[in-house]
Formats: C-alpha cells, sequence, structure tokens
C-alpha cells in the first residue's frame, strides 16, 4: 500500500546522501513538520541552554572579578553583579535577565521563530483537512445506464471548501512494449458529480462518479469484479479554505479488496420533523 487510508505516505526513504545536512538546511519545514514532543523539548531545551551559557558567562565574571563566596571577598568589596556567588545564582540571574530585557536581539529572534513555527503549526490546512471524510470503501454498480466507480465524500464542519476537485491515481504495475516492467505505473481516474460543474458544491455527503468502467476506462485492464489485483486506487481532493484561503488537499486509497461490486451506497442524507438537512457519518 503506498498511501494509507488517512492519506500518510507509507513509503519509506532509504540511502539518502546527507539527509541530516539537507534537512537542517530547510529548518522551516523541519521544524513545521517535527511531532509536537519533540518540538517542546526542543525549543524548552533550546531556552534551557541559552540561559545556562549566558549563566556561565555570569559565573565566569564573578569568578574573575572575585564576587564568589569561596574567595572571601573583604566587607567593602562591590560585586560585578549583585547575589551571584554560585553557578545556581547566575544562571538565575541569566535567566531573569534574558527574560525581561534580553541580549541584543536573540531573545526577539528565539521567540519570533518559535511563536511563528507554532503559529503556523496550528494554522496549517491539515487539521482541515481531518475534517473531510471519505466512504470507508468504494462501489461499482450501474448509474444512468453505465458501470460507474463510486466514492462518496463529506465535509464535516459548516465552512466550506472552495474550488474542490476531486481526481483519482490508478498505481498498478505496467508492461511497456519494450518489455519494461513499470512498478506504481500512474493512471488519471476522473471523478464527477453528476452534470455539476468541476467544482462540486459541498454542502452535503456527496458521491462522486467514474463513468464507463466497462469501456475506455482506466479500469478495463483491472480485476474489480473479483476483487483481486495488484493495483491501488489513491483519491485526491484539493480546495480552498473559506475561513482561512489556505489550499487544503485531503487524500485516500482503496485496495482492490476495498472497491466492492454489485454495492451501492445507502442514502445519508435525511430531513428531519423540523426541515432541515440530516448527514449520518455512520453510513460512511
Amino acid at each position: 500500500r503506498v498511501m494509507t487510508k488517512d492519506g500518510r505516505s507509507n513509503v519509506r526513504m532509504e540511502h539518502i546522501a546527507d539527509k541530516r545536512f539537507l534537512y537542517l538546511k530547510d529548518l522551516w519545514t523541519t521544524f513545521i513538520d517535527m511531532q509536537w514532543r519533540y518540538k517542546l523539548v526542543l525549543f524548552s531545551a533550546t531556552f534551557a541552554g541559552t540561559w545556562f551559557a549566558f549563566g556561565v558567562i555570569w559565573y565566569l565574571v564573578a569568578v574573575v572579578h572575585g564576587d564568589l563566596l569561596e574567595f572571601a571577598p573583604p566587607a567593602n568589596h562591590t560585586p560585578c553583579v549583585m547575589q551571584v556567588h554560585t553557578l545556581t545564582g547566575a544562571f538565575l540571574f541569566s535567566l531573569e535577565s534574558q527574560t525581561t530585557i534580553g541580549y541584543l536581539v536573540l531573545t526577539t529572534i528565539m521567540e519570533i521563530f518559535i511563536t511563528g513555527t507554532f503559529l503556523a503549526k496550528i494554522a496549517r490546512p491539515k487539521k482541515r483537512a481531518e475534517t473531510i471524510k471519505f466512504s470507508q470503501n468504494a462501489v461499482v454498480a450501474q448509474h444512468n445506464g453505465k458501470t460507474c466507480l463510486m466514492i462518496r465524500v463529506a465535509n464535516m464542519r459548516k465552512s466550506l471548501l472552495i474550488g474542490c476537485q476531486v481526481t483519482g491515481k490508478l498505481l498498478q504495475t505496467h508492461l511497456t512494449k519494450e518489455g519494461e516492467s513499470v512498478r506504481l505505473n500512474q493512471v488519471n481516474v476522473d471523478f464527477q458529480v453528476d452534470t455539476s460543474s468541476d467544482s462540486p458544491f459541498l454542502i452535503l455527503p456527496l458521491t462522486f462518479y467514474h463513468h464507463g468502467v466497462d469501456d475506455a476506462s482506466p479500469f478495463r485492464d483491472v480485476a474489480l469484479r473479483t476483487g483481486e489485483g495488484d493495483f491501488e486506487l489513491v483519491v485526491i481532493l484539493s480546495g480552498t479554505v473559506e475561513s482561512t484561503s489556505a489550499t487544503c488537499q485531503v487524500r485516500t486509497s482503496y485496495l482492490p479488496e476495498e472497491i466492492l461490486w454489485g454495492y451501492e451506497f445507502t442514502p445519508a442524507i435525511s430531513l428531519s420533523a423540523s426541515g432541515k438537512y440530516v448527514a449520518d457519518f455512520s453510513l460512511f
């Protein structure tokens, strides 16, 4: 399986030269993609590390100036920094000074970078994509006199996706005329909602159709009826988030055993007594 049901890549990358260096060159993307637990540990360690580093500097200043208690300074001795007599005191002074006046632009840069990465990770359209639901299975049945492959898509939020487009990629091993075997050859699979435009109105659960499975379709050489075969159908929904104008992409995939021949979707939309439409997501 190339892609999981929730749209994550199932491909493992190996033997990449200078992989860590490449990731470090693109720090912004690396930090954005980092999991929350690693991000929190790294940023906490960064702040604690800078506090400790400047604390060591202040401690060395106290050592050079003779401010430490073990030096037994005279009663009229004026310390360089008040109350910095130990490494712990120097660390606390570094913490307090960095969180108040800061050290040049170092603190400002750190806070801007950390705040920016946190906000960017929270605002990613990936979370919006999690509120788009695909049917667990695809079905093949007659529709308007043609054998059609059908999938169902629903938006679980009241805010809409603008300019929705649903496309598919059929991944399978392809044998060329020269006898070359191409693994995961990609073939486009078109989906549409009856006679609507290319941008369906995804306010209610919609069924998308790939018409003509049994003629000039990319599935003509695929064993759909038996649920067997070596292929994977990747379905991609793209759109613009209404509230943020960010581009959102949702993906899922179907293996041969997840495409059911001769089945139809149970209607998921009903009308309540108050006159409101109700979408039943248990039928997905």
